[in-house]
């Protein structure tokens, strides 16, 4: 292990490998996922100029929105590349997810849209989430996300080589175990919908929602991207978008999308059964 106790093949994956900034900025798939989540946090975000501390924020892409929102983003992330990067956008510093260097209810709203990512093991992530609530306040808002279990088996009918040899063994690896660590990405642990919000209760959230950031329609657009041509066409993505919209009130859809979001709420002290109201 390295810094901060993050495992080697992540540090360099984001500190050597790719941009993760361009990745959503730039792909077809990145953009959709980008604008969902966009769209999601602003349907739960407390108004501006509410703090909000980016967990794993990396270079800062859902800060730079947040503070042209109004928000009071700070940023914590393992990676020093990252927190430069970030540090062009607003306070930034180097930090793990399962120790922060922040006071107890010091923030309206805290956001892991990247640690549960590459942390396999279950006691990681109760404590990143454990973390998370120490963090905000009494009635915060946590927002977490996760990489679906079955978005590799989607991604990789993209490529069109998920029939081979080479690809069909380490995706099938996925599907049984949640846990990828080898080539082509990094260590990384795939969710279910129903484990991420299980998780959450668990840690002591309330009023938890998952939804799916990409919908259903994802896949079909990033299998445009890798065909000959100009890629897809607004109208495609947009359609994408309105599907995965109209998904929401079916759970079942859910294992279609390639990340999750999961909300929950802090419980608020001020209320007499400790805030888990409807």
């Amino acid at each position: 292990m390295s810094n901060f106790g993050v495992a080697p093949s992540v540090m360099h994956f984001y500190g050597e490998t790719v941009d993760e900034s361009r990745r959503l900025h730039r792909s077809a798939d990145g953009r959709l996922e980008l604008a969902r989540t966009k769209e999601l946090l602003r349907r739960f975000l407390p108004p501006a100029p509410a703090s909000v501390l980016d967990v794993g924020g990396g270079a800062g892409v859902h800060a730079e929105w947040l503070v042209q929102d109004g928000y009071a983003v700070s940023l914590v992330d393992p990676v020093p590349r990252h927190v430069e990067q970030a540090s062009a956008i607003c306070p930034a510093w180097l930090g793990d997810a399962r120790s922060l260097d922040a006071r107890d209810d010091s923030f309206d709203v805290v956001q892991l849209l990247g640690p549960l990512y590459h942390l396999p093991d279950a006691d990681d992530r109760r404590r990143v989430l454990a973390e998370a609530l120490r963090v905000v306040k009494p009635g915060g808002l946590v927002a977490a996300a996760a990489i679906n279990r079955y978005a590799s088996l989607f991604e990789h009918v993209t490529y069109a080589h998920l029939h081979t040899e080479r690809m069909r063994e380490p995706v099938s690896k996925i599907l049984r175990t949640a846990v990828h660590d080898g080539a082509h990405f990094t260590l990384a642990y795939f969710h279910r919908a129903e484990e991420l919000a299980g998780e959450l209760r668990e840690a002591g959230f309330s009023q938890v929602e998952v939804f799916g950031i990409e919908g259903p329609a994802w896949s079909l657009v990033k299998a445009v991207e890798q065909q000959p041509g100009d890629g897809p066409t607004d109208d495609l993505i947009a359609s994408a978008l309105e599907a995965a919209r109209m998904a929401e009130p079916y759970p079942e859809l859910l294992a279609a999308s390639s990340h999750f979001l999961a909300i929950g709420r802090a419980p608020d002290v001020s209320l007499p059964d400790g805030g888990d109201v409807a």
